[in-house]
Protein backbone atom coordinates (compact mmCIF):
# COMPACT_ATOMS: atom_id res chain seq x y z
CA UNK A 1 0.00 0.00 0.00
CA UNK A 2 2.73 2.48 1.01
CA UNK A 3 4.74 1.55 -2.08
CA UNK A 4 1.75 2.18 -4.36
CA UNK A 5 1.06 5.59 -2.83
CA UNK A 6 4.68 6.71 -3.09
CA UNK A 7 4.98 5.46 -6.65
CA UNK A 8 1.83 7.33 -7.63
CA UNK A 9 3.09 10.52 -6.01
CA UNK A 10 6.71 10.44 -7.04
CA UNK A 11 7.02 8.03 -9.97
CA UNK A 12 10.56 6.77 -10.52
CA UNK A 13 12.46 7.56 -7.28
CA UNK A 14 15.80 8.06 -9.04
CA UNK A 15 14.38 10.46 -11.63
CA UNK A 16 12.66 12.51 -8.93
CA UNK A 17 15.69 12.69 -6.63
CA UNK A 18 18.09 13.42 -9.48
CA UNK A 19 15.89 16.23 -10.78
CA UNK A 20 15.56 17.87 -7.37
CA UNK A 21 19.26 17.49 -6.70
CA UNK A 22 20.31 19.05 -9.99
CA UNK A 23 18.19 22.17 -9.55
CA UNK A 24 19.02 22.55 -5.85
CA UNK A 25 22.78 22.14 -6.19
CA UNK A 26 23.04 24.33 -9.31
CA UNK A 27 21.21 26.96 -7.26
CA UNK A 28 23.55 26.57 -4.27
CA UNK A 29 26.75 26.52 -6.33
CA UNK A 30 25.72 29.61 -8.26
CA UNK A 31 24.90 31.38 -5.00
CA UNK A 32 28.43 30.69 -3.78
CA UNK A 33 29.87 32.14 -6.99
CA UNK A 34 27.67 35.23 -6.70
CA UNK A 35 29.06 35.86 -3.24
CA UNK A 36 32.59 35.71 -4.68
CA UNK A 37 31.53 38.28 -7.32
CA UNK A 38 32.03 35.97 -10.31
CA UNK A 39 30.65 37.11 -13.65
CA UNK A 40 27.61 35.42 -15.19
CA UNK A 41 29.74 32.86 -17.03
CA UNK A 42 31.66 32.00 -13.87
CA UNK A 43 28.43 31.72 -11.90
CA UNK A 44 27.08 29.29 -14.48
CA UNK A 45 30.23 27.16 -14.49
CA UNK A 46 30.35 26.86 -10.69
CA UNK A 47 26.63 26.13 -10.50
CA UNK A 48 26.77 23.40 -13.14
CA UNK A 49 29.94 21.96 -11.60
CA UNK A 50 28.23 21.58 -8.26
CA UNK A 51 25.19 20.05 -9.91
CA UNK A 52 27.03 17.53 -12.08
CA UNK A 53 30.44 16.64 -10.59
CA UNK A 54 29.07 14.24 -7.99
CA UNK A 55 26.76 12.48 -10.44
CA UNK A 56 29.48 12.15 -13.08
CA UNK A 57 31.80 10.58 -10.51
CA UNK A 58 28.99 8.24 -9.44
CA UNK A 59 28.37 7.09 -12.99
CA UNK A 60 32.05 6.51 -13.66
CA UNK A 61 32.30 4.37 -10.52
CA UNK A 62 29.48 2.14 -11.74
CA UNK A 63 31.04 2.08 -15.23
CA UNK A 64 28.32 3.79 -17.22
CA UNK A 65 28.28 6.88 -19.42
CA UNK A 66 27.45 9.90 -17.21
CA UNK A 67 23.83 10.96 -17.54
CA UNK A 68 24.95 14.56 -17.90
CA UNK A 69 26.42 13.62 -21.31
CA UNK A 70 23.32 11.76 -22.45
CA UNK A 71 20.37 13.99 -21.64
CA UNK A 72 19.98 17.69 -22.54
CA UNK A 73 17.22 17.82 -19.94
CA UNK A 74 19.84 17.53 -17.21
CA UNK A 75 21.63 20.62 -18.51
CA UNK A 76 18.32 22.48 -18.68
CA UNK A 77 17.60 21.58 -15.05
CA UNK A 78 21.05 22.80 -14.03
CA UNK A 79 20.55 26.09 -15.88
CA UNK A 80 17.19 26.47 -14.15
CA UNK A 81 18.98 26.33 -10.80
CA UNK A 82 21.54 28.87 -12.02
CA UNK A 83 18.77 31.21 -13.14
CA UNK A 84 17.00 30.96 -9.79
CA UNK A 85 20.24 31.81 -7.97
CA UNK A 86 20.86 34.86 -10.15
CA UNK A 87 17.30 36.03 -9.54
CA UNK A 88 17.76 35.61 -5.78
CA UNK A 89 21.12 37.37 -5.96
CA UNK A 90 19.48 40.42 -7.53
CA UNK A 91 16.99 40.61 -4.67
CA UNK A 92 19.27 39.79 -1.72
CA UNK A 93 22.81 40.92 -0.92
CA UNK A 94 24.06 37.59 0.49
CA UNK A 95 22.27 34.77 -1.36
CA UNK A 96 24.68 32.08 -0.13
CA UNK A 97 23.63 32.53 3.50
CA UNK A 98 19.92 33.10 2.84
CA UNK A 99 17.60 30.51 4.45
CA UNK A 100 16.33 29.54 0.99
CA UNK A 101 19.86 28.56 -0.03
CA UNK A 102 20.49 26.67 3.20
CA UNK A 103 17.30 24.66 2.79
CA UNK A 104 18.03 24.07 -0.92
CA UNK A 105 21.47 22.77 0.01
CA UNK A 106 19.97 20.32 2.51
CA UNK A 107 17.41 19.16 -0.05
CA UNK A 108 20.08 18.75 -2.71
CA UNK A 109 22.27 16.78 -0.31
CA UNK A 110 19.40 14.45 0.55
CA UNK A 111 18.30 14.03 -3.06
CA UNK A 112 21.74 13.19 -4.40
CA UNK A 113 22.46 10.86 -1.50
CA UNK A 114 19.33 8.96 -2.43
CA UNK A 115 20.08 8.99 -6.16
CA UNK A 116 23.56 7.61 -5.52
CA UNK A 117 22.26 4.91 -3.19
CA UNK A 118 19.68 3.85 -5.80
CA UNK A 119 22.31 3.59 -8.55
CA UNK A 120 24.69 1.63 -6.32
CA UNK A 121 21.94 -0.76 -5.25
CA UNK A 122 20.84 -1.31 -8.84
CA UNK A 123 24.46 -2.05 -9.76
CA UNK A 124 24.58 -4.73 -7.05
CA UNK A 125 27.01 -3.01 -4.70
CA UNK A 126 27.25 -4.14 -1.05
CA UNK A 127 26.56 -1.83 1.87
CA UNK A 128 29.95 -0.08 1.75
CA UNK A 129 29.52 0.67 -1.95
CA UNK A 130 25.99 1.98 -1.42
CA UNK A 131 27.10 4.33 1.36
CA UNK A 132 30.26 5.41 -0.48
CA UNK A 133 28.56 6.16 -3.80
CA UNK A 134 25.61 7.85 -2.09
CA UNK A 135 28.02 10.09 -0.20
CA UNK A 136 30.19 10.84 -3.23
CA UNK A 137 27.13 11.71 -5.28
CA UNK A 138 26.00 14.07 -2.50
CA UNK A 139 29.24 15.88 -1.65
CA UNK A 140 31.40 15.57 -4.77
CA UNK A 141 29.84 18.52 -6.54
CA UNK A 142 30.21 20.82 -3.55
CA UNK A 143 33.86 19.86 -3.11
CA UNK A 144 34.58 20.57 -6.79
CA UNK A 145 32.75 23.88 -6.64
CA UNK A 146 34.84 24.93 -3.63
CA UNK A 147 38.02 24.18 -5.61
CA UNK A 148 36.78 26.42 -8.43
CA UNK A 149 36.12 29.08 -5.81
CA UNK A 150 39.75 28.74 -4.66
CA UNK A 151 38.98 27.49 -1.18
CA UNK A 152 39.42 24.21 0.64
CA UNK A 153 36.38 21.90 0.34
CA UNK A 154 34.36 22.56 3.46
CA UNK A 155 33.44 18.88 3.84
CA UNK A 156 37.04 18.35 5.01
CA UNK A 157 36.48 20.56 8.03
CA UNK A 158 34.37 19.97 11.10
CA UNK A 159 31.05 20.92 9.49
CA UNK A 160 28.40 18.20 9.93
CA UNK A 161 27.67 17.73 6.23
CA UNK A 162 29.08 14.59 4.63
CA UNK A 163 28.04 12.71 7.76
CA UNK A 164 24.41 13.45 6.88
CA UNK A 165 24.90 11.73 3.53
CA UNK A 166 26.50 8.73 5.24
CA UNK A 167 23.53 8.46 7.59
CA UNK A 168 21.03 8.81 4.74
CA UNK A 169 22.68 6.18 2.53
CA UNK A 170 22.99 3.84 5.51
CA UNK A 171 19.28 4.27 6.16
CA UNK A 172 18.56 3.42 2.52
CA UNK A 173 20.53 0.18 2.79
CA UNK A 174 19.00 -0.71 6.16
CA UNK A 175 15.40 -0.20 5.03
CA UNK A 176 16.00 -1.96 1.73
CA UNK A 177 17.68 -4.90 3.44
CA UNK A 178 14.56 -5.55 5.47
CA UNK A 179 12.44 -5.84 2.36
CA UNK A 180 10.94 -2.37 1.99
CA UNK A 181 10.17 -1.11 -1.51
CA UNK A 182 12.66 1.09 -3.31
CA UNK A 183 10.40 4.12 -3.01
CA UNK A 184 10.10 3.63 0.76
CA UNK A 185 13.86 3.32 1.10
CA UNK A 186 14.29 6.45 -1.01
CA UNK A 187 11.96 8.50 1.17
CA UNK A 188 13.65 7.20 4.32
CA UNK A 189 17.09 8.07 2.96
CA UNK A 190 16.03 11.58 1.95
CA UNK A 191 14.31 12.24 5.25
CA UNK A 192 17.31 11.07 7.28
CA UNK A 193 19.75 13.22 5.31
CA UNK A 194 17.70 16.41 5.16
CA UNK A 195 16.57 16.28 8.80
CA UNK A 196 20.08 15.69 10.15
CA UNK A 197 21.50 18.45 7.95
CA UNK A 198 18.92 21.02 8.97
CA UNK A 199 19.36 20.00 12.61
CA UNK A 200 23.13 20.40 12.24
CA UNK A 201 22.66 23.92 10.88
CA UNK A 202 20.09 24.85 13.51
CA UNK A 203 22.07 23.53 16.49
CA UNK A 204 25.57 24.17 15.13
CA UNK A 205 26.63 20.54 15.17
CA UNK A 206 30.26 19.88 14.30
CA UNK A 207 32.62 16.95 14.31
CA UNK A 208 35.58 17.11 16.71
CA UNK A 209 39.09 17.90 15.52
CA UNK A 210 42.31 16.57 17.01
CA UNK A 211 42.93 20.01 18.52
CA UNK A 212 39.65 19.71 20.42
CA UNK A 213 40.69 16.48 22.13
Amino acid sequence: MVENVLTALFGDPFAVMNTIGLVAFAFVGSSKAIREEFDVFGITIVGLAMAFAGGVTRDLLVTRVPLALQSPIEIILGLLGVGLAIALGVVFNAPETHPITIVADAIGLASFTTAGAIVATTAGFPVFGIVAIGTINAVGGGAFADILLDRSPFILFEDFYATCAVLGASAYWFVGTFGAAGSVAAVTCSAAAVVTRLAAVSYDWTLPTVNDM
